[in-house]
């Protein structure tokens, strides 16, 4: 049985018909990929936040955005608009945190996640994850850019997935290792016969990877999305939101420290 302190609970604070959405798992990862990717579909489709997600084991925190109070963990919702009606989803969820989940909480929270996915009659759920990559693609490129040099990756949860999703469009992930919540996720996503992709992104371990985010997001577009994206601003807005997001995790590091402790910019936790 898990302890009081992993117990994860989603409370609906607007109840609307998700059926057939794309849920997003917003969680950190390497080179904040995934929060990244969420953060930039929450702005650019301008989702309304249907809920939240409460753990005794999540950070006690309250982030202010525009004089509003936010959950560490909170739930959008939005329709995107695909260039031809008909192709592409018509709705996506997105799990946003800026925060690392502890890893005693990780196992329930993914297991929450795709409960809920799965009771509101979601098709699929994707989890956007950096790759630390010993090639050459991966040396620092902090600059403005194309993204051809990203290689991006993907797995999938089921045969049905690979077959239409993976095979025909990005780089089967064949031999390695998915940790944390996307690892979770493409194995209880198995054990259900429930789709679960992940798309993996050559990233840098030790900041945030703007470009690897922007090569996810059009990876994801051009897969599931369909809609019109330009990549040159595409690439600034990943990397805006990668300014704010190290931002918010220094703040939250220099506060949950003594005051004669140094500066950080690690998480509150991992």
């Amino acid at each position: 049985m898990p302890s009081a302190a992993d117990t994860v609970r989603i409370y609906e604070i607007k109840r609307v018909d998700v059926e057939g959405a794309i849920v997003i798992d917003g969680f950190p990862s390497v080179g904040l990929v995934s929060s990244i990717v969420a953060n930039y579909l929450v702005d650019t489709l301008q989702m309304e936040q249907i809920g939240i997600v409460e753990s005794a084991a999540f950070p006690t925190v309250s982030l202010v955005r525009s004089g509003i109070p936010q959950h560490p963990v909170r739930i959008y919702m939005g329709r995107p608009k695909a260039e031809r009606s008909g192709l592409g989803a018509d709705k996506i969820v997105a799990f946003v945190s800026e925060f690392h989940p502890a890893p005693t909480v990780i196992l329930p929270l993914a297991t929450a996640i795709l409960d809920w996915a799965q009771e509101q009659r979601c098709s699929l759920l994707v989890s956007p994850e950096g790759l630390v990559v010993e090639s050459p693609t991966t040396p620092a490129r902090k600059g403005r850019g194309g993204l051809g040099d990203v290689k991006v990756f993907g797995i999938a949860s089921t045969r049905r997935a690979r077959d239409l999703y993976i095979d025909p469009n990005t780089i089967p992930f064949n031999e390695g290792v998915i940790t944390g919540i996307a690892g979770v996720l493409l194995n209880e996503g198995r054990r259900r016969g429930f789709d679960v992709l992940t798309f993996l992104a050559e990233a840098q371990a030790d900041y945030p990877d703007a470009r690897a985010a922007a090569k996810v997001i059009e990876t994801i577009n051009r897969i599931l999305l369909h809609s019109a994206v330009d990549p040159v601003p595409l690439y600034a807005e990943a990397e805006r939101i990668e300014q704010q997001l190290l931002q918010i995790q220094r703040r939250a590091a220099d506060r949950a420290r003594p005051e004669s402790m140094a500066p950080t910019s690690q998480p509150m936790y991992r």
